[in-house]
């Protein structure tokens, strides 16, 4: 009955949906108020429907009931709760399910906190949230069914994949999709100001916080994704250039390019049209991840599904979001006129530059993505685009990015100049120099590049701390904006993002041995012995644990204890990392393949500076979040003036 429920309820979600997306609009068309009030309690049921039904697929996997083929495909009855509740959106069906209910959750935020949107941008808003939404339930419905019946059940499930049982795989979906849907409500506000024709300061202000919180949760589900990848598949790196992990990458760059564009939107009135195409930009790369995972085109651990039918669907639905808004764009772009003029060396200047590099990232890791698949296409030809490519076009873009992010915030609005505000950074460039020289000299002086970027790691820190110093002496802490202090958070986090992943992937020292119970090794300056491996029995696996104990000068340091876990129902075998963190650095231990004639095999890595790359990304979503409690964006924008609402 729970099944029938919760797809009954998707089903009438569906057609909420098509009434949200159509007459809302014909109603901002006419000036027909009813019509347009019509978006809001939509929305509003729209959200509930498909909350019902989440919920119904949830307590399927709960309960299990094998009588549903996809709990069957991704449970069992031994599984933890943890996982049975995190199995929902651990597959193709349950994660499109948290897709639709989080756009569903947007569009209704959308309706409960945009009183204040005038009635004709409010609807469309609404209207295009639902037709985006219309797409995503019109392909769980018809080619991706979650509540199709099994008969008869079997008596178990097949078991989720090993590798997504782990707490860090249970919360990095949700919050991905909270980035990747939150476009969507960017996008939607893009699509309903070129319907108007109309662009203008309080548009960037409502735009603003959705663009914002977005971007908060994409990076911490970029963030925690990374940080699984570190410490579950137990190869000692924390980024691959992998082709998902880049489409994460991508949505997040343009969003940040958004993001500040948005700002001279409402600080100027200028590049009106370029935030515009950001924001539908943004979306749809988050839409070609969504293709990425789901099409069958590629092969990654990240992905859900290999069904090409499922991908040329998805395909469609890209190309007519994507195809659509450029097209419209297009026509109305023309139109959208900046109001502001402002000379090269401004403020408005630097954040131009900010958004040419931001964008040519994006570009970049689009091309390094897609050009192994076109070439496969048109010739045949396998090819493989990895780290060599990327570490040699994105990090050199990266750096008159990190260079310039300091100085934008030294330069006025509209005119600046520019030699003022690098004397103003002399100390923190000085120091830059210094840790860049410290750390070739000191560290490794082959590494020079590494050394270089080390020092843009502490010119992030300190040019963003110095200039909110400088601000503190004018204004006290209770009177600046919160906004301000989210900047300086999120500059300097990058800051410390990039120190821990210049010293991790160039300073870190890696052994992999064969080794024995008894025998010892060198590894850096400590001496590790492998004192024994022992049977381990686990909730629906069994393990082998070894313990590894690390001596500094003699003397007892620390013991690792790595696992090899063996999943009974999907005979599967995963590693189980051990780390031990100072937060200066991480030890960290993986058992692999072996047995006590032969020995395992170890493998050790000590990855300087290693914490920094999270705790530096979760003090950049902080910022986010600070700024985002500015009462301005807070408490909603302005009304439009009465003036310029009559004249529409």
């Amino acid at each position: 009955m729970i099944p029938e429920l919760g797809h009954f309820a998707l089903i009438l979600a569906f057609a909420v949906a098509i009434v949200q997306g159509t007459l809302p609009l014909v109603g901002a068309a006419r000036g027909d108020i009813r019509l347009m009030a019509l978006g809001r309690t939509a929305a509003l049921t729209q959200a509930f429907l498909v909350i019902l039904s989440f919920g119904a697929l949830m307590q399927c996997y709960i309960t299990s009931d094998f009588s549903v083929a996809n709990v069957v495909a991704n449970s069992h009855s031994a599984k933890p709760l943890l996982y049975k509740i995190s199995g929902t959106w651990g597959n193709h069906e349950g994660s499109m399910m948290l897709w639709t209910l989080i756009l569903a959750l947007f569009g209704a935020a959308v309706a409960i906190f945009g009183q204040n949107l005038p009635d004709t941008l409010r609807s469309r808003v609404l209207a295009i949230q639902a037709l985006i939404g219309v797409g995503f339930l019109a392909f769980i419905l018809f080619t991706s069914n979650p509540f199709e019946r099994l008969s008869p059940a079997p008596f178990d499930g097949q078991g989720l994949n090993p590798v997504l049982q782990d707490p860090g795989l249970a919360f990095h979906p949700p919050m991905l999709y909270l980035g990747y849907v939150g476009f969507s409500v960017t996008y939607a506000f893009a699509i309903a100001a070129l319907l108007e024709g109309r662009v203008d300061v309080a548009w960037a202000r409502w735009v603003r916080p959705w663009t914002l919180a977005a971007w908060c949760f994409l990076t911490l589900g970029i963030a925690l994704g990374s940080w699984w990848s570190y410490y579950i598949l137990g190869w000692g790196g924390f980024w691959f250039w992998d082709p998902v992990e880049n489409a994460s990458l991508m949505p997040w760059l343009a969003g940040t390019a958004l993001l500040h564009s948005a700002i001279v939107v409402e600080k100027r009135d200028a590049l009106k049209s370029w935030t515009v195409l950001l924001a539908i930009l943004a979306f749809s790369l988050s839409l070609l991840g969504t293709f990425l995972v789901r099409s069958g085109v590629l092969t990654s651990v990240h992905a859900f599904a290999q069904d090409p039918a499922r991908g040329m669907f998805i395909l469609a639905f890209l190309m007519v979001v994507t195809g659509g808004g450029l097209a419209l764009y297009a026509w109305q772009a023309p139109k959208l006129q900046s109001g502001a003029l402002f000379q090269p060396v401004s403020r408005e200047g630097a954040l131009i530059v900010n958004n040419l590099l931001l964008c040519t990232l994006a570009a970049t890791v689009l091309l390094g993505t897609l050009y192994p698949l076109f070439l496969d296409l048109v010739t045949g030809e396998k090819v493989s685009v990895g780290p060599p490519f990327f570490n040699a076009t994105f990090v050199p873009i990266c750096a008159p990015l990190f260079a310039a992010l300091c100085v934008g915030p030294y330069l006025s609005w509209k005119r600046a100049e520019l030699w003022p505000a690098l004397a103003r950074l002399r100390i923190a460039f000085f120091a830059s120099v210094v840790a860049a020289i410290v750390a070739a000299v000191a560290i490794d002086g082959r590494a020079t590049l590494a050394a270089i970027a080390f020092g843009f790691g502490v010119w992030l820190i300190l040019g963003s701390l110095f200039e909110f110093l400088q601000r503190a002496r004018r204004q006290s802490l209770r009177t600046m904006p919160r906004s301000t202090i989210g900047m300086t958070i999120s500059h300097a986090a990058l800051g410390v993002v990039v120190l821990g992943s210049v010293a991790t992937a160039a300073w870190n020292i890696e052994l992999i041995h064969t080794m024995k119970p008894g025998e010892s090794v060198k590894f850096g300056d400590y001496q590790a012995t492998l004192v024994k491996v022992e049977p381990l029995q686990g909730p629906n696996y069994t393990a082998e644990r070894a313990t590894i104990t690390l001596t500094l000068d003699g003397k007892p340091f620390t013991i690792l204890t790595p696992e090899r876990r063996l999943f009974t129902v999907q005979r599967r075998q995963v590693s189980e990392t051990s780390i031990q963190t100072n937060l200066l650095r991480d030890l960290y231990a993986t058992l692999g393949e072996g047995d006590a004639q032969g020995g395992w095999v170890v493998r050790l890595y000590l990855n300087p500076l290693a914490p920094w790359i999270w705790l530096g990304a979760a003090m950049c979503a902080l910022g986010g979040f600070v700024s985002l409690s500015d009462r301005r964006l807070r408490i909603g924008a302005p009304k439009r003036k009465a003036t310029l609402q009559a004249a529409e």
